[in-house]
């Protein structure tokens, strides 16, 4: 079985299977996890120096922000999901 991997902008991946959240950064509770990732050096910048306007949060413990929509990359989650459902 190979993993799947979902896009997240760029040319930028991450494991489907890792990912627990996908959430916008506006609030200031994931803020506060941005700049906990930051200090401990678990943040994954991927936004190329746009805005953030996605955050992922993994099962490792690593926050990797991305400058696309969260609606853009749950969509390309559950995108994947529907083409591995096997037809009856």
């Amino acid at each position: 079985m190979e993993p799947r991997l979902i896009n997240i902008g760029f040319g930028n991946i991450v494991a489907a299977n890792r990912v627990i959240a996908i959430v916008a950064p506006d609030s200031a509770p994931v803020k506060r996890i941005i700049q906990e990732a930051r200090d401990r050096g678990t943040l994954i910048d991927a936004t190329y120096g746009r805005r953030t306007r996605a955050v992922v949060i993994t099962d490792s413990g690593h926050v990797v922000l991305s400058a696309v929509q969260p609606e853009t990359v749950a969509h390309r989650f559950l995108a994947r999901d529907l083409e591995e459902e096997p037809a009856e």
